[in-house]
């Protein structure tokens, strides 16, 4: 069904570990940005629910959850929050990380979202990005992230469905910006390209 008003949409894109829940909380924290991590929204479910059990069985794989269940998750999320008055659509863009994940979903999501920005935090170098995983899975007590062939697999899920998925877009939305810059450098970054499309 298409929305006969978009949600404003920035898209932060970019593998596991690349940074873009760090980079999400700092936008939510300016006013007229509202983050939503689509990993956090899967994360909180009740693991004992049906839905849970569906995410733990995927996740403990290194498996994408179905787009179906993803889309629909996302919808209650984001009805939830217009309710609870967290996020006004006629004044706030949606900052949105882990979704769209595929052309799939980028296709359903059109109805729904009018992006503006595509934040793409890159890194060459996978090495990094296993590391970081690691590092936070004990920080953050994220089960999904403590076996290294389950974060080898992410990523590998990530370059065969996610990084594909930016060709649905115009490439003058997408401001491609090195993940392994510092979180300040990277924040300066990202600011500057808001800067320019959001004024």
């Amino acid at each position: 069904m298409q929305f006969a008003t978009k949600y404003r949409t920035v898209l932060i894109f970019g593998a596991p570990g690349t940074g873009k829940g760090t980079q999400g909380k700092i936008l939510n924290q300016i006013p007229g940005f509202v983050h939503v991590a689509c990993g956090e929204v899967l994360r909180s479910l009740d693991l004992h629910s049906r839905l849970g059990k569906v995410f733990l069985e995927y996740s403990s794989k290194g498996e994408f959850v179905p787009d179906d269940i993803a889309i629909q998750l996302w919808c209650d999320y984001i009805d939830n929050l217009v309710q609870e008055k967290q996020f006004n659509p006629g004044i706030d863009y949606l900052v949105l990380d882990g979704i769209p994940r595929n052309l799939p979903q980028a296709r359903a999501m059109d109805c729904y979202i009018d992006v503006r920005q595509i934040i793409y935090l890159r890194c060459q170098d996978p090495e990094v990005l296993v590391t970081r995983m690691k590092g936070r899975a004990h920080r953050e007590k994220r089960f999904d992230d403590v076996n290294e062939k389950v974060i080898r697999h992410r990523l590998e899920e990530y370059e065969a469905q996610t990084a594909p998925t930016l060709s649905h877009y115009s490439p003058d939305l997408i401001q491609e910006i090195d993940a392994t810059n510092t979180p300040v450098g990277v924040l300066h970054e990202i600011t500057n390209g808001l800067r320019r499309v959001l004024s």
